[in-house]
């Protein structure tokens, strides 16, 4: 079993650019734009438990922002479980993360996300 811990230097400015453009996007009070970098960001990130951890993080505040009970709660589920599934390996590739999509649910990745991937190098 291999344990995932750092994320690999040559993938985090993909992962922090996702977050930056989400940033910007909810300053301007673009919601939908900004989840979806998030979402970009969430699987990016989400075999390294800090970053998939601190997604989720944004996440949850995004919920409370909006007032989605639905996705307050499906947050703070995977806060308790993300981090540590990340750990040992056992994410569902390519999910989105969000509470509208199953948390164990494996998803297609967007070809320009999987080919930074596939691309990246670990430390």
């Amino acid at each position: 079993m291999k344990f995932y811990t750092a994320m690999p230097k040559t993938l985090k400015p993909f992962y922090q650019t996702e977050l930056n453009k989400a940033t910007t996007l909810l300053q301007q009070g673009k919601l939908q734009e900004c989840w979806r970098h998030y979402e970009r960001a969430h699987i990016l990130g989400q075999r390294y438990p800090l970053q998939h951890s601190y997604v989720h993080w944004l996440m949850l505040k995004f919920g409370i922002k909006i007032k989605s009970t639905k996705e307050v709660l499906g947050q703070i589920t995977r806060l308790v479980f993300g981090g540590v599934k990340s750990f040992v390996g056992t994410v569902p590739i390519g999910n989105t993360g969000g509470a509208n999509v199953p948390p164990l649910k494996q998803m297609e990745i967007p070809e320009d996300l999987a080919a930074i991937i596939n691309n990246t190098k670990t430390n």
